[in-house]
């Protein structure tokens, strides 16, 4: 069987996770800005962080394993 966490994890929290689409850290004018739809370049690099943490964390420490069929 073929495990589909690493696709269907990269895929949901590259969504969430890009810069301005849900929120942005840091901002043009505050530090948080929720829905703005922008980004620069230092939230570029945080959120690339972000990612990579948490998609790191959720395969190899918590193992999360998705099976269909």
């Amino acid at each position: 069987m073929l495990d589909w966490a690493p696709i269907l994890l990269g895929l949901v929290l590259f969504i969430l996770l890009s810069p301005g689409v849900v929120f942005l850290v840091p901002g043009n004018s505050r530090h948080v800005e929720i829905g703005t739809y922008s980004t620069n370049g230092k939230a570029i690099i945080l959120h690339t962080l972000l990612y990579f943490a948490v998609y790191t964390i959720l395969l190899m420490a918590v193992r999360v394993r998705i099976y269909f069929g």
